[in-house]
């Protein structure tokens, strides 16, 4: 069994039943997640009988790394990572100043069809598990931990819809915000959905502290409809009451992301419906010039256009920035993973 899959709690009530006392599933917690440890043979504050117990009961890799590439300018690395069961993953390290930001995958492939998105495009193959997301940002921090570095920010948007894999994405973000682990702050990690709004109101419900992001692409449902097809399910009427409740109830900002599409939805008429669309809302918008995909042929907006729609929505008082472009030439820029564009 993963190890990364168990809670604190879990592994207290695991060792309990080997006739272990609790701190010895503290030892052990803070070994994985405070010294990055990945054997059972490095946790010597445990006795040798209990590691060797350890090494029967768990495996502490679910993930056999198959490539690892950089981007020229050395601001992205990429890892394609295959499970146990043939599923196969990226996984993204992006250098921003002084942030470090690990992009996880939630899922294998995705579900949610968006015609832009590689991983849209070569459908559904699987939910990973707690263990597995987890495993991801363990990865990036052992390899940052070696140039006395370390993971700053975690975002949900490699591949998959983190809110289809629900329980999985917030238990896997819990267990890295656990103060007695990794001890990663909530405010650090940003989740992000294509508007699966029961659980958002779920992700309202339950209070949490971690950062919201929906990617909104279009201000009409018409045009949404043909670029994110499960608009058809949730609407954009029905999508804004649910951005507006988390906003209203939580007291925090939602973000919005946009794909800027040349000829489709970057002209300033979709700037002004997007500015009617998002008024009064508490919100920030992050527009990304579409990064190519094989499956889809339109490209991505101009900078100059890019420019001009960012300037129509800050006039309008909506708070608005351009992406940074980063790992395009290894495919590892904002749906581009699907683990098939490798140099």
């Amino acid at each position: 069994m993963l190890i990364y899959d168990f809670t604190l709690e879990a592994l207290q009530s695991d060792l309990k039943s080997w006739g272990e006392p609790d701190y010895r599933a503290t030892q052990l917690w803070q070994g994985l997640y405070k010294h990055l440890y990945d054997t059972p043979n490095q946790f010597t504050t445990l006795p040798l009988h209990l590691r060797k117990k350890i090494e029967e009961r768990f495996t502490f890799h679910s993930f056999e790394s198959l490539i690892h590439v950089n981007s020229e300018d050395g601001e992205t690395e990429k890892v394609l990572l295959r499970s146990d069961d043939d599923q196969r993953i990226e996984t993204v390290l992006m250098y921003y100043d002084k942030r470090r930001t690990v992009c996880l995958s939630t899922q294998a492939g995705c579900a949610m069809g968006c015609v832009f998105c590689a991983t849209g495009q070569m459908g559904f193959h699987g939910n990973l598990s707690r263990g597995q997301i987890v495993e991801q940002v363990l990865y990036y921090a052992r390899k940052l931990s070696q140039r006395d570095d370390q993971v700053s920010n975690i975002v949900t948007m490699g591949m998959g819809e983190p809110f289809h894999n629900y329980d999985a994405t917030m238990d896997a973000l819990d267990i890295l915000n656990h103060p007695d682990g990794f001890n990663f702050g909530a405010r650090r990690m940003t989740v992000s959905t294509v508007g699966v709004i029961p659980m958002i109101e779920r992700f309202t419900r339950e209070g949490r502290r971690v950062n919201l992001a929906v990617s909104l692409h279009a201000a009409t449902n018409e045009l949404r409809d043909q670029l994110v097809p499960i608009n058809r399910k949730y609407p954009l009427e029905s999508l804004l009451r649910a951005c507006n409740e988390y906003v209203s109830l939580s007291g925090r900002r939602i973000s919005f992301e946009w794909a800027l599409i040349d000829g489709v939805n970057d002209s300033l008429e979709q700037a002004q419906k997007c500015s009617d669309l998002l008024k009064g809302l508490v919100c920030h918008v992050n527009l990304i010039p579409l990064n190519p995909t094989d499956g889809y042929a339109p490209s991505g907006a101009s900078q100059v256009t890019a420019t001009t729609f960012r300037h129509f929505l800050q006039s309008h008082g909506i708070p608005t920035t351009i992406r940074l472009r980063r790992g395009i030439d290894i495919h590892a820029g904002c749906g581009q993973l699907a683990g098939l564009n490798w140099k």
